[in-house]
């Protein structure tokens, strides 16, 4: 009986250790679309000399290209998107890509201590050349995202004649100055939560926001309902990692590495160097998507970015339901205003 016992638990701990391994290493893709011209690709693209992991998916390949620039720093959103995007892969070619560094893009022994925002503007530039070649199209939509917007901007100034438009969601501006607000609407809640112990976690770093070195803790910005409020973000990563088939667990090793190892640097990049003050006009159409709820990047200072911002066209669009992903919290209008525009 102990014998059979062991030979059982033996068996056990093997399967457990398999599925493990399994789970690490198992191949990954993103499902089929059906249709004679349609595309679903998910695979490592070399840019600038450094795979890439680029994923474009769509029902007709003609269909207007958009190109999506993630945010975070290192928050590639391609483990978790397709939950939001099949309405819009009807319209449109929909490409995601993981930054230098950032999700399956990140390349173990490979040093990202001197990564830069200028190194993911040319990465972004090469990659949308090869995007309009690959499809056969002339220009790409440029939608960047959060700290997304930072490298799209940019990116936008230096190459138009790559890019039909800009849409920035979740605009980066005066980082300063949404900070501030981002404090004091955090600290706002948390005041009439009657939460103490969150009051005195943001006082402590008061100081350093009002220095312009520090930001709100995301944490308790989320806590608060200035990320989302139609969605849950952290839930959609776990699920997307568990479930989907475009990450396995070895990529989520990747994807927080990338996380852990990028933003102290690229977010005091963004803090050294505001973006207004960097690119104060583009030669294309801009558009700035806000969720009227978002305090990770504010309305109001994107608004204040958007009154002195030159373009030949620009709309600032406001999103009532939605705080930092109006493209997720509200899908469904995000979808039909790119339609009328587009």
């Amino acid at each position: 009986m102990r014998q059979k016992i062991r030979k059982t638990l033996k068996y056990s701990i093997f399967s457990i250790i398999l599925m493990i391994f399994v789970a690490l290493i198992f191949p990954t893709w993103t499902p089929q679309i059906k249709g004679e011209n349609s595309i679903s690709m998910l695979e490592q693209v070399e840019i600038n000399g450094e795979g890439h992991e680029v994923m474009i998916r769509g029902v007709d390949r003609t269909n207007p290209i958009l190109i999506f620039v993630h945010g975070g720093p290192g928050c590639s959103e391609i483990p978790y998107v397709r939950k939001y995007q099949k309405e819009l892969e009807q319209h449109f070619t929909v490409v995601h890509y993981d930054q230098r560094g950032s999700g399956k893009s990140y390349h173990f022994f490979e040093d990202y201590s001197n990564l830069t925002t200028d190194v993911l503007v040319d990465d972004l530039i090469a990659l949308s050349g090869y995007v309009s070649k690959e499809l056969n199209q002339e220009k790409v939509i440029l939608i960047g995202h959060s700290f997304g917007t930072y490298i799209g901007m940019k990116a936008a100034a230096k190459a138009p004649d790559q890019f039909q438009a800009y849409i920035g969601i979740g605009q980066m501006a005066n980082t300063f100055h949404s900070e501030l607000e981002s404090l004091a609407y955090t600290l706002e809640q948390a005041n009439q939560a009657g939460n103490a112990e969150d009051v005195q976690k943001l006082e402590l770093v008061r100081d350093s926001i009002e220095q312009g070195t520090g930001l709100t803790p995301r944490i308790l910005v989320q806590k608060y309902g200035g990320a989302a409020r139609l969605i849950n973000e952290n839930r959609d990563y776990i699920s997307g990692f568990l479930l989907n088939p475009e990450y396995n667990g070895l990529d989520m090793t990747r994807f927080y590495s990338g996380v852990f190892g990028l933003q102290d640097i690229l977010v005091r990049e963004a803090l050294d160097q505001n973006l207004p003050e960097i690119v104060d006009h583009l030669e294309i159409p801009t558009y700035f998507v806000m969720g009227k709820y978002d305090y990770m990047t504010t309305a109001n200072a994107a608004r204040d970015y958007f009154d002195v911002l030159d373009a030949p066209i620009k709309d600032f669009i406001v999103f009532n339901e939605s705080a930092h992903y109006p493209q997720f919290e509200e899908k469904e209008k995000f979808v039909k205003w790119l339609n009328e525009l587009f």
